[in-house]
């Protein structure tokens, strides 16, 4: 349905969960894909290849300025060009904000937002080149609050400005940036939450649509967004939550 034939994305915490389901879609729909991440990504790679487009696994650190360089260095090395950036590479750590580490609420700044900024930042000059795409995976916890999470809420939050200022920055150039905030979905980062029957009972009572979301539900809505077909969209944040926040 939507044409990206030869395009280049990179997508980092792309491994597993949203950002590997992100990866294959956009795999599916003609990109090449550059799979960045702190952990193993060579089984996205290998469906990537399955689906006869170009794909490589850099190892990423996005806390870390100097890898995010070498993710970047390297994809246009490899690849030429860069048309689409996907960031989603994200962390999570609970705890009682009376109590929270200043060095665990460093760590979610740095690799949710900071990262995020850095790869864009990195990212831009190839992207003016192709007039290229940014999608920030953000969260619906960017909308509203969630108990004993006050980093996390705070740097999703953060994501959502991050890309309406760029939107507005880099339009001129014809980049488009563009923002995602899942609600509750299958991945590793809610099996805990999701194997509590309990827990699922009350997630499930939030939802107009009676189900968890899957990742691919998300990639499905950043294929849009990439898209020509959004060609004149950019600075929004496209909510895929199942109805919760609707239900505020």
């Amino acid at each position: 349905m939507f044409e990206l034939k030869n395009k280049v994305a990179v997508v980092t915490g792309g491994a597993r969960g949203i950002g590997q389901a992100i990866a294959i879609s956009l795999a599916k729909q003609g990109c090449d894909v550059v799979v960045g991440d702190i952990i193993n990504g060579e089984n996205t790679v290998k469906k990537i290849k399955s689906l006869r487009r170009k794909s490589m696994f850099l190892m990423v650190d996005t806390s870390d300025g100097r890898s995010i360089k070498n993710m970047i260095k390297e994809t246009v090395k490899s690849f030429k060009r860069i048309d689409i950036l996907v960031n989603n590479a994200g962390i999570y750590r609970a705890g009682e904000s009376e109590n929270f580490s200043e060095e665990d609420w460093s760590k979610i700044i740095k690799v949710n937002l900071s990262g995020y900024f850095l790869c864009c930042k990195e990212a831009f000059p190839y992207l003016k080149r192709s007039k290229g795409n940014i999608v920030n995976v953000a969260s619906i916890a960017g909308l509203m609050g969630f108990s004993q999470s006050a980093a996390y809420c705070a740097s999703k939050g953060g994501i959502i400005m991050l890309t309406k200022t760029l939107a507005g920055d880099w339009g001129q150039y014809g980049i488009r940036v563009n923002a995602v905030c899942p609600g509750i979905i299958r991945t590793a980062m809610t099996t805990g939450i999701l194997s509590s029957k309990q827990a699922k009972r009350g997630m499930l009572m939030k939802l107009p649509i009676k189900r968890i979301g899957n990742p691919e539900d998300i990639a499905n809505g950043v294929v849009y967004l990439v898209s020509k077909e959004a060609s004149y969209v950019t600075g929004t944040t496209l909510v895929i939550d199942g109805g919760w926040t609707s239900m505020l």
